[in-house]
Order: C-alpha cells, then sequence, then structure tokens
C-alpha cells in the first residue's frame, strides 16, 4: 500500500481540538449508525473516547452537535443535530479548500518523504 501525504485541518478552541478529521469521521458514523456506540464500534474505538469526542464537540459549539436519547423500549440513540450537519459540511468544504490549496507543495513534500 502506497502512502500518500495529505493534509489535516484542526479546528482548535484554546486547547481543546472543536473539530478535526477524526470527530469528523465520528460524526459521519454517528450519521450511518444512529448511535455513538455503534459509531465507535465502526470506527474500532471505545464508546468511552467516542463519547469523551462528542462531549468536546458539544461544548465546543453554540449547539450541539449530536443529541442523545435514552435507552427504553425502542432502545436509545444518537444523531447528528442539523446544526451538526452544517457545520460538517463547512468542514468537509474547508478540508477540500485546504488540500487544493497546498496541492503543489504537498507534491513537492512527496517528493521527500520515504514511500
Amino acid at each position: 500500500m502506497v502512502r500518500q501525504p495529505r493534509p489535516r485541518l484542526r479546528i482548535l478552541l484554546g486547547p481543546d481540538i472543536a473539530l478535526g478529521p477524526g470527530k469528523a469521521d465520528l460524526l459521519d458514523a454517528v450519521i450511518q449508525t444512529g448511535s455513538i456506540s455503534a459509531a465507535a464500534r465502526a470506527m474500532g474505538m471505545s464508546y468511552r473516547r467516542a463519547w469523551q469526542l462528542v462531549d468536546t464537540m458539544n461544548s465546543c459549539f453554540r449547539q450541539p452537535l449530536v443529541e442523545t436519547a435514552t435507552g427504553g423500549q425502542g432502545g436509545g440513540g444518537a444523531r447528528v443535530t442539523d446544526f451538526g450537519l452544517d457545520v460538517l459540511g463547512r468542514y468537509r468544504a474547508m478540508e477540500r479548500k485546504a488540500a487544493a490549496a497546498v496541492a503543489a507543495e504537498m507534491r513537492q513534500l512527496s517528493l521527500l518523504l520515504v514511500k
């Protein structure tokens, strides 16, 4: 497998990473699975770690990105809010723009990396 270098965008808020590639992937997984625990399993991380990431995201933004429902007869679950979908869409657009902006430099840098 050939490793391709790529830039990674992180949005910092003080000491916290409000949003980055892993958190964006977690939001995508919650969208797909409807559950933080199922999203965590799909990503190969613990539920505790996924919950910590969701909690950090929710505390860094003006509105929650993920809402949870407690278990019961129908079971619990989670959903990415409309606000969260907007934030995720903006972040993915920023990733694309950042990658395009540094594409020439990344090609040159990749020549200097071990393959």
